[in-house]
């Protein structure tokens, strides 16, 4: 048996404020945007990514703001901190964590710019969404097996 991770369904409290932001500051691809009555889908796309973004009205009863923790991995943190600074998104880091290769909830053990050596999973940035959900950047170089 297979699972995979396809779509990751976000609150917010203006549908096109964030597609504004997703699609054109962001890159994301736009596959849908529906509208029926009394329900609206948004769905995009991270560039080279296999699983999507959803968002509407009618789609979820989570609080906008609410997520927190999602991961888009980059090759390079520093270009990509640079990439999103360039389309008006406050980013913070690159920094990496003082205890490993992950990162704490907060800022507790965060020492800015890159991981020391460079390490694969080991350098980040965090930025949020109009509505406050919460993203982090993080560098992979090399995968481990498997992936």
């Amino acid at each position: 048996m297979q699972f995979a991770l396809e779509v990751v369904v976000l609150p917010v409290t203006d549908v096109d404020r964030a597609k504004q932001f997703y699609a054109d500051r962001l890159g994301f691809r736009l596959d849908v945007d529906h509208a029926a009555e009394g329900y609206r889908v948004v769905h995009l796309t991270p560039p080279g990514s296999g699983c999507s973004i959803l968002f509407g009205t009618g789609v979820t009863d989570a609080a906008p703001g609410s997520v927190r923790g999602l991961h888009l991995v980059v090759t390079d943190i520093s270009e990509a901190v640079v990439f999103l600074r360039e389309r008006g998104v406050t980013v913070d880091g690159p920094f990496h964590d003082d205890t490993g290769p992950f990162h704490h909830a907060g800022a507790a053990h965060r020492v800015d710019g890159v991981h020391p050596a460079r390490a694969s999973y080991g350098s980040f940035a965090a930025f949020e969404d109009p509505d406050g959900n919460a993203w982090f950047l993080q560098e992979v170089t090399q995968r481990h097996p498997g992936r």
